[in-house]
C-alpha cells in the first residue's frame, strides 16, 4: 500500500504563506485523486482541495478559495499544497491522501474514501 509523508507545516503569521508537500511511496500517476484535509482540536477533519488525475480537474473547500492551490508531480510523486494570505482559521493540522481504488470517484473528494493518509504536518497561524 503506497505510504505518503507530509512536510513543510510551520508557524506563520496572518497574511503569510506556506508550501505543504506529501511524498508517496509510490506513482502518484497511479491514483484516482489525491486531496488534502485538515483538523482543527475539536472540529471534525475537513476536506481542504483534491485533485483527480487524468485532466478531471481540482476542487476546493469554499474557505481556501483563492488563496490555496493543490498541485501534482508525478515525477516526482509528491503532492503540494501552496497556501497563501493564511488565517488564524487556517491553523490545523494538515493530511494528504491517496485514492488508489477509486472510490472518490463516485463518493466525492470531500468523502474520505480514500485508501492511504498521512501522518500530518502541524500548521499555525497567529493574529
Amino acid at each position: 500500500q503506497v505510504q505518503l509523508m507530509e512536510s513543510g507545516g510551520g508557524s506563520v503569521q496572518a497574511g503569510g504563506s506556506l508550501r505543504l508537500s506529501c511524498a508517496a511511496s509510490e506513482s502518484t500517476s497511479s491514483t484516482y485523486s489525491m486531496a488534502w484535509f485538515r483538523q482543527a482540536p475539536g472540529k471534525e477533519r475537513e476536506g481542504v482541495a483534491a485533485i483527480y488525475t487524468g485532466g478531471v480537474g481540482t476542487f476546493y473547500t469554499d474557505s481556501v478559495k483563492g488563496r490555496f492551490t493543490i498541485s501534482q508531480d508525478n515525477a516526482e510523486n509528491a503532492l503540494y499544497l501552496q497556501m497563501n494570505s493564511l488565517k488564524p482559521e487556517d491553523t490545523a493540522m494538515y493530511y494528504c491522501a491517496a485514492d488508489m481504488g477509486g472510490r472518490t470517484v463516485v463518493a466525492g473528494w470531500k468523502s474520505g474514501e480514500y485508501d492511504a493518509w498521512g501522518q500530518g504536518t502541524q500548521v499555525t497561524v497567529s493574529s
